[in-house]
C-alpha cells in the first residue's frame, strides 16, 4: 500500500487529494510556488515545501525538481491532478525510473492516447465511432485538401496533441482550408511543441459528452456513467453534469459499451474519460481521451457515491478494482458549476485579489471544492477558477432548483466572480430544456446578456 504522495498540483484538486488521502491514512507532500505559500493546501498537507518562483516552467512544470523532492521525502507516489505534469509522458516515464509509482497510466498510454491522431487510430481498429476524418497525421495542405474533398466541408483542423481549443480552426471552404491550416499550425507547434494536424468532419451544433472509465492491473475495465460537458465557452467547460438526460438508456449504455470497449483494446490502466460528440440525430462519435482525474469528477462521485481519488490510489497501489459492472448504481443527478474569478460582463477580465469575506453554501446534497479563504489572495498568474460548485438531486429538475439556492447562498467579497453568469445560464431556457450545446454561449447566449 502507498504510505505517503508528493502532490504536483495546486489549488482545489491538491486539497482534494490531500482529504482522500487524509481518510486512507496516507502522508502527504505539498508542494508551492513563492506565490502560493499561503494557498490551503499548503496548510492541510503533513510537509509542505516551496518548489520554485512564481514561473511555471520553474516550479509546478519543473519535473526534474518534483522527483527530487519526492526522493528527499521518501515519498513512495506522486499524484499529479490535473493540468500542468498530469499528462506529460516524459514526466510518467522518469517518476518509473526512480521507482516513484505515477498515480495514472503508464507513460506508453499517455503518450498513445494523448496523441489525438494516434488515439482516433486505435478507437478505429477498436470499433469505436469516430468522426469521419483523416485516419492519422494529415502529410500537408495537399492532403488536407484532398481529406476534405472525400469527408465534405466544413471541417475542423485539429492539433494531434491540443487542447483548450488550441490549434483548433474550421474550414467552410476550400479557401478557408488553406488560410486557415498553416496558422492551425503554428498555434499548435507553440503552444504543445508539435505541429502534427489532423483533420476531421465539423459537427454542427454538438453536445459534449463523455464517459468517465477505470481499468486496474489485471485486465478489468469499468464505467461510472456519463458526464454532459456541452455548456461551454471557448472550447472551456462551464457547467457539468451526469447523467445526461440528453440520450435515452439504450443509447447510453452503446456510448458506455463504446468507451469500456476503447479503453480495452489499448489495456488501459487507471482513470480515464473517453469523450464524444453527439450530433443534432443523436449519433456518438469519439473525439479524445483525457489520460487523467478531470475537473468535474465531482458530479461522477455524487451519483455514484465512489471516491474517484481513492479508486485512482487503489489502482495505483496494485489493487484490484473492488467492483464489477453490475455493482454500480446510479442515483439522482448532479451539476457542476466552476466558479472563476473572472468578471463575466467585461470580456471575462480575470479578477485576481483579496478575498475580504465568503461564505459557502451548504445544506442537502451541496459540495463545495476550493483552496480559498477570507484573507486569501488570489495571484494573478494562474487559472482564474477558485472553487467548484456541486449538487445533487433525485432529478434534474430538483438539482437545477438546489443549483440556484446555492449559488444565491454563495458569497464572494473582494472579487469579482462569474457566480451571476453562472445563475444566468442555470435559469435559462435552453438550459432548463436541455437544448444547448457547445457553441450555444457564444453563438447565443453573449449576445443578449453580455457587454
Amino acid at each position: 500500500m502507498i504510505k505517503k504522495i508528493l502532490i504536483a498540483n495546486r489549488g482545489e484538486i491538491a486539497v482534494r487529494i490531500i482529504r482522500t488521502c487524509k481518510e486512507m491514512g496516507i502522508k502527504t507532500v505539498a508542494i508551492y510556488s513563492e506565490i502560493d505559500k499561503e494557498s490551503l493546501h499548503t496548510y492541510m498537507a503533513d510537509e509542505s515545501i516551496c518548489i520554485g518562483p512564481n514561473n511555471i516552467g520553474k516550479s509546478y512544470n519543473n519535473i526534474d525538481n518534483i522527483i527530487y523532492l519526492a526522493l528527499k521525502t521518501k515519498c513512495d507516489a506522486i499524484h499529479p491532478g490535473f493540468g500542468f505534469l498530469s499528462e506529460n509522458s516524459t514526466f510518467a516515464k522518469k517518476c518509473k525510473e526512480n521507482n516513484i509509482i505515477f498515480i495514472g497510466p503508464d507513460y506508453e498510454h499517455i503518450e498513445k492516447m494523448g496523441d489525438k491522431s494516434r488515439a482516433r487510430e486505435s478507437m478505429i481498429k477498436a470499433g469505436v465511432p469516430v468522426v469521419p476524418g483523416s485516419e492519422g497525421v494529415v502529410k500537408n495542405i495537399d492532403n488536407a485538401i484532398e481529406i476534405a474533398q472525400e469527408i465534405g466541408y466544413p471541417v475542423l483542423i485539429k492539433a494531434s496533441s491540443g487542447g483548450g481549443g488550441k490549434g483548433m480552426r474550421i474550414a467552410h471552404t476550400k479557401e478557408e482550408l488553406i488560410s486557415n491550416f498553416d496558422i492551425a499550425k503554428s498555434e499548435a507547434l507553440s503552444a504543445f511543441g508539435n505541429g502534427d494536424m489532423y483533420l476531421e468532419k465539423y459537427i454542427e451544433n454538438p453536445r459534449h459528452i463523455e464517459v468517465q472509465v477505470f481499468g486496474d492491473n489485471f485486465g478489468n475495465v469499468i464505467h461510472l456513467g456519463g458526464r454532459d460537458c456541452s455548456m461551454q465557452r471557448r472550447n472551456q467547460k462551464v457547467i457539468e453534469e451526469s447523467l445526461t438526460d440528453y440520450l435515452d438508456c439504450e443509447t447510453k449504455n452503446k456510448l458506455y459499451n463504446a468507451a469500456v470497449k476503447g479503453a480495452k483494446s489499448v489495456g488501459y490502466i487507471g482513470a480515464g474519460t473517453v469523450e464524444f460528440i453527439v450530433d443534432k440525430d443523436k449519433n456518438f462519435y469519439f473525439i479524445e481521451m483525457n489520460t487523467r482525474i478531470q475537473v468535474e469528477h465531482p458530479v461522477t462521485e455524487m451519483i455514484t457515491g465512489i471516491d474517484l481519488i481513492g479508486l485512482q490510489i487503489s489502482i495505483a497501489s496494485g489493487e484490484k478494482i473492488n467492483y464489477t459492472q453490475d455493482d454500480i448504481k446510479f442515483s439522482g443527478h448532479s451539476i457542476e458549476c466552476r466558479i472563476n474569478a473572472e468578471d463575466a460582463y467585461n470580456n471575462f477580465k480575470p479578477s485576481p485579489g483579496k478575498i475580504t469575506y465568503i461564505h459557502t453554501p451548504g445544506g442537502m446534497g451541496v459540495r463545495w471544492d476550493s483552496f480559498v479563504y477570507s484573507g486569501y489572495t488570489i495571484p494573478p498568474i494562474y487559472d482564474s477558477m477558485i472553487g467548484k460548485l456541486i449538487v445533487w438531486g433525485k432529478n434534474r429538475n430538483d438539482a437545477i432548483n438546489r443549483m440556484n439556492r446555492a449559488l444565491d447562498e454563495l458569497t464572494v467579497e473582494g472579487v469579482i466572480t462569474n457566480k451571476e453568469f453562472q445563475k444566468s445560464l442555470i435559469e435559462s431556457d435552453a438550459f432548463i430544456n436541455d437544448t444547448h450545446y457547445t457553441k450555444f454561449i457564444e453563438n447565443e447566449y453573449i449576445q443578449t446578456h453580455t457587454t
